[in-house]
């Protein structure tokens, strides 16, 4: 199995470390010839305005939107949430907002319940969902806000699963199935 890691900004190589560790050749994804033949997709934390620049200078913006379109399992982190919202690429019917949580020095881990087991969620700058369309499903919340929601294809999380050793959110890749 091949998954794409967006690679213009962020942590992509913490994701892609994890995802070898499962077992999948990570690509790293940086012009649209890099999402051919792709299994699944991981649009990693970052800062979004700068991931909105080089998607818009690399012309991926409609080539993400047909393969996540396409039904390949695809997985956002944190500013990934953000680039999915309906203000980005409009993929996941949801609104966001940036730093919710506050500043770097409000980062903070806390243990939420994913699909009934505790899973530890590390915040950084993390945004929350504001508001959710109703094909979303709420997975988890923090102090009433949305930090993990589904729609079909698309897992998107506030938080870095890449930076603790549990790989169950990256395996929800592979698997193709609920996290």
């Amino acid at each position: 199995m091949t998954v794409g890691v967006l690679a213009l900004q962020g942590d992509f190589e913490a994701h892609a470390k994890v995802l070898r560790e499962l077992g999948t050749t990570p690509r790293e994804v940086r012009t649209p010839s890099d999402l051919e033949g792709l299994d699944g997709l991981v649009i990693p934390g970052g800062e979004s305005t700068t991931m909105t620049l080089g998607i818009e200078r690399e012309g991926l913006a409609e080539p993400l939107r047909d393969l996540v379109r396409s039904g390949i399992p695809t997985l956002g982190t944190c500013a990934g949430l953000i680039m999915l919202d309906r203000d980005h690429l409009g993929l996941l019917d949801v609104t966001t907002r940036r730093n919710a949580f506050g500043r770097q020095s409000h980062s903070f881990e806390t243990e939420l319940t994913l699909d009934g087991e505790p899973i530890t969620a590390v915040f950084i700058r993390a945004p929350w969902v504001e508001e959710v369309g109703e094909d979303v499903d709420v997975l988890a919340e923090v102090d009433g806000h949305p930090v993990a929601v589904r729609q079909d294809n698309i897992l998107a999380v506030s938080f870095h699963p890449e930076l603790t050793d549990d790989v169950r959110v990256h395996a929800w890749l592979r698997e193709g199935a609920r996290v």
